[in-house]
């Protein structure tokens, strides 16, 4: 688990004051990180082209070339001047060791975008656009200096954005490399030390990103066991049967020990799976919303939703009024964005297009968490969010493949046997989310071609 940053520049500026590490030397440090990573990886290219704006991110571009000067043919384009002082002796430092800038853009080896950093707060002009189009159509390795060109701090990817299959990131992790947005342009995202550890430069961040690591599968320690010690999940069936067979049968492919579908009767029900037309008494966590329907009767639900147990909720329950009397349970909801929207506007927080969530997805999940603090929300996403109260977690590790029908399903089925089993309601959308995504990411697939099917059966070897 790594800690993510709207911003960096506090921590820079605390280097200068706390370590005494000077702007310069952070500078030099980081060419230093991309001359390693260059070398390191690209051991065959020949040709390196840099481009570099006027500011610090264009620097540390001059900087690079300098330090990659003459093991490689490094081509430097200045797509504008330096204009700061930084910047200029960087210039100077690279003509004085025989580099001169190139006038034309060209194919190279490896290229590399130093022309606009984290604090791009305007939209691209025509002349940085038509150079961003024209590196995103050359065939060589693309690697961002720091944050790819067209993305801001807030997430935002203009059209013309660099389209990296690396990104360096300087010192910390930007929250920004993973808003939805970013994910068409990013690559792999590398962190780069400065000159000191990450654990001295970073200090505490309410924003984390989930590593692979992070994945605790429910493993059964204890032999002296039956199978009501690993809980009992219930879920709600409705009018759509596929959808909670789906969520019935991840749950118990996930340790739930019990698993029961209440409420409509399901000829052909898979053989390991239980249903009743009431809840059972033993039941330890409730897991509804999944093919429910619109025309379930709100007594049926209510009878259900009232108990005090731990809850997962989803899909159809959003659109039904006793979902918003639930809000004061700690309970735990995972919207796509069109549900996500409606939530908003019904609880009067937001009225948006799902556009402008994807835009905001940061800012509407923090509004959403302190307005609703017994909630875990999972917002669902090519970089999905886990968030409760002012603790926010991004789980990068999903892909287009999980863009089906049943994926969401799946999801919800390990948040309820993760709770079945015990855990807590962050600890269970937190596992579950990371369960989902590694399983679907280990299937030995075309993307196309994953299904349901593939991401419970993968589970068994997490």
């Amino acid at each position: 688990m790594q800690n993510l940053f709207y911003d960096v520049g506090f921590l820079d500026r605390r280097c200068y004051e706390q370590f005494h590490l000077s702007e310069a030397l952070l500078m030099e440090h980081a060419a230093k990180g991309m001359a390693l990573y260059i070398n390191e990886h690209c051991k065959d290219a020949v040709s390196v082209l840099i481009v570099c704006g006027s500011g610090n991110n264009g620097a540390d571009g001059i900087a690079l070339a300098r330090l990659l000067h003459p093991r490689f043919e490094v081509r430097l384009y200045l797509h504008k001047e330096p204009s700061g002082e930084s910047a200029q002796l960087q210039l100077a430092r690279a003509k004085a060791v025989g580099i001169v800038p190139v006038e034309d853009l060209d194919e190279a080896d490896v290229i590399v975008d130093a022309l606009f950093g984290s604090g791009l707060n305007r939209d691209l002009d025509q002349k940085s656009s038509a150079v961003l189009e024209q590196l995103n159509c050359f065939g060589g390795l693309k690697i961002a200096c720091d944050i790819p060109s067209g993305l801001n701090k807030e997430g935002h990817l203009q059209r013309h954005a660099f389209a990296a299959d690396v990104t360096l990131s300087m010192g910390g992790l930007k929250r920004a490399l993973y808003s939805d947005r970013a994910k068409e342009s990013v690559g792999q995202v590398v962190c780069l030390e400065l000159g000191i550890g990450r654990e001295i430069y970073e200090t505490a961040s309410n924003w984390k990103l989930l590593d692979e690591s992070d994945l605790q599968p429910p493993f059964r320690n204890k032999q002296n066991t039956h199978k009501g010690s690993f809980g009992h999940l219930s879920l709600v069936s409705g009018e759509k049967e596929g959808a909670v067979i789906i969520s019935a049968l991840s749950a118990l492919h996930y340790g739930a020990g019990l698993v029961t579908l209440v409420g409509k009767t399901i000829d052909a029900l898979p053989y390991a799976l239980m249903q009743e037309s009431s809840l059972p008494k033993t039941t330890t966590a409730i897991a509804c919303g999944m093919g429910l329907g619109r025309n379930v009767l709100r007594e049926h639900l209510s009878s259900i939703l009232a108990q005090d147990l731990p809850m997962v909720l989803d899909a159809d329950i959003f659109y039904h009024g006793i979902f918003y009397d639930l809000l004061h349970k700690e309970i735990i909801i995972t919207p796509h964005p069109k549900e996500f929207v409606y939530i908003l506007k019904t609880l009067r927080l937001a009225d948006i297009s799902v556009h402008d969530l994807q835009e905001k997805r940061f800012e509407y999940a923090e509004l959403f968490c302190k307005s609703y603090p017994n909630i875990v929300l999972i917002l669902k996403g090519a970089n999905t969010i886990i968030a409760h109260q002012n603790r926010f977690y991004i789980n990068p590790h999903g892909s287009s493949a999980l863009a089906k029908g049943g994926s969401g399903d799946i999801l919800t089925g390990l948040c309820g046997a993760l709770l079945a089993q015990g855990y807590s309601a962050i600890d269970a959308a937190i596992q579950a989310s990371l369960a989902q995504t590694l399983s679907a990411k280990a299937v030995q697939k075309n993307n196309y071609a994953l299904l349901p099917e593939d991401i419970i059966k993968g589970l068994s070897w997490l």
